[in-house]
């Protein structure tokens, strides 16, 4: 039986029993049995920029004279399969293995060279030609930074731009509605629903701004510094070749670090994207729980706002809808958050010439990257598109702000306006009402100084 379903595999330390059918080697299965932990693999979007890094490495090397033709060209295509998810079901791994990731390099190295063989019709080395030049330390990194790069160009901003757009629009739709505003939570001066929202646009605007920033030191690769640095075995313009070879690839400018030391050495440029989604998470998570607050009731809540109608909220409490996408957004802001902290530590883990947690670096800031882009185009679209201002509720509420009564301060003073304010309150009464019988201002001149549109506009009133 073990014969029908095993095949004897070799390397440097011996034999190995590898299943029949997989495309990887021997390298690869002791890494499964070393490191039976989580069951959590590498991201598709890592797997595809380990496959563009190998299939550029292959064709750089066949233009620096090191591959023949017909080798690089079965490399890259094989490559090219791993790069479009062809074979994601023989890339095994778990995230928690050695520290270089030089599993899943040699993991890539091996079904790229099964792959290129069968092609080829003769032998593929994993390490003598498809790892040509290149070291697992500036490997993994690079195909790090290449995978991040990506998913922030291809996920994360088109999500956050999206949000802030549909988060503009709603702005223009209810301008008109003034509603209370609130510091502490409690009642405070009008405001303009749409100024509301402006506040939230231009927080998304302001992390896409900081996400941007971090590019071109993202898009900056550490291959072509082999093992430490100092680029053994690597040809001087492999590093810059192949850097150009992936931006004609992927129309992203990737360039070649100005430091390898650093590049090998550290996730510096890693930790600073996690932490600038961390500060839009952060945003996201406000955001959302406005949303919650606004939508809160139907009754004994502020009901300010319906949001879309989505699913049933309860198993026991009949006609119950709950906000749940928010909820569900508040909820990745949280792992976004908890990712940075990973991150951060594993950040700070470079001993000496290598990091040794990059594959949890990999892991985290992939999912906070799709994640955060995901969940900002669903809030977007199921949340914020599609909520109604409860109109005459907020008016109702705005007319019997006891708060209103800051707008008299320049005429009547402060202390006069507390009374006035807090009579109000204990009486359940519109300001105005109190204010006219409290004070000896005109209808006219109450119905001008307590206008909410025009306290919202800013200046003084008189």
């Amino acid at each position: 039986m073990a014969d029908e379903t095993f095949r004897i595999e070799h390397d440097s330390m011996g034999e190995v029993l590898v299943p029949k059918d997989a495309l990887y080697a021997a390298q690869t299965q002791r890494a499964v049995d070393n490191f039976p932990i989580s069951g959590v693999r590498f991201s598709r979007s890592f797997i595809r920029a380990l496959g563009l890094v190998k299939g550029a490495a292959a064709y750089v090397n066949k233009e620096l004279g090191y591959l023949d033709s017909k080798m690089a060209e079965a490399i890259e295509s094989a490559a090219k399969e791993v790069e479009q998810g062809a074979h994601d079901a023989h890339f095994p791994l778990d995230i928690y293995q050695t520290g270089s990731g030089t599993s899943t390099n040699m993991n890539a190295n091996e079904v790229i060279a099964t792959l290129a063989t069968q092609r080829l019709g003769s032998p593929v080395h994993p390490n003598d030609h498809v790892n040509m030049g290149q070291s697992s330390n500036d490997v993994i990194p690079t195909a790090l930074h290449v995978a991040a790069c990506l998913e922030v160009i291809e996920t994360l901003l088109p999500g956050l731009d999206h949000l802030r757009q549909t988060i503009e629009n709603k702005a223009k739709e209810v301008d008109k509605v003034i509603k209370t505003g609130r510091t502490h939570l409690m009642d405070a001066l009008p405001i303009r629903m749409s100024q509301e929202l402006g506040g939230w646009a231009s927080q998304v605007e302001q992390g896409v701004d900081r996400i941007k920033g971090v590019l071109p030191r993202l898009g900056a690769l550490a291959l072509g510094g082999t093992a430490i640095g100092t680029g053994v075995n690597a040809h001087s313009e492999f590093g810059s070749r192949v850097a150009a070879r992936l931006a004609d690839r992927t129309r992203f400018h990737f360039t070649t670090s100005k430091n390898y030391f650093v590049s090998l050495s550290s996730q510096d440029a890693a930790v600073e994207l996690s932490g600038q989604m961390k500060t839009v998470a952060v945003s996201v998570m406000k955001i959302s729980n406005d949303l919650r607050w606004m939508n809160s009731g139907p009754q004994a809540g502020l009901a300010e706002i319906a949001l879309p109608s989505l699913q049933p909220g309860s198993s026991i409490m009949p006609g119950k809808v709950n906000p749940v996408i928010p909820e569900a957004a508040c909820m990745v802001c949280a792992q976004v958050i908890g990712n940075d902290a990973t991150i951060t530590i594993a950040g700070q883990s470079g001993n000496f010439q290598l990091n040794v947690m990059l594959p949890v670096v990999a892991n985290n800031l992939l999912e906070s990257t799709k994640l955060l882009g995901n969940v900002s185009r669903l809030l977007a679209d199921k949340a914020i598109e599609g909520f109604t201002p409860n109109a005459e509720h907020v008016a109702d509420l705005v007319e019997k702000n006891p708060i209103l009564v800051t707008a008299l301060n320049p005429v009547i003073g402060y202390e006069q306006g507390a009374a006035i304010a807090k009579k109000a309150y204990a009486s359940r009464r519109k300001l105005k009402e109190v204010a006219a019988e409290m004070t000896d201002l005109s209808t006219e001149e109450l119905n001008r100084l307590l206008n909410p549109r025009k306290m919202t506009e800013g200046g003084i009133a008189r």
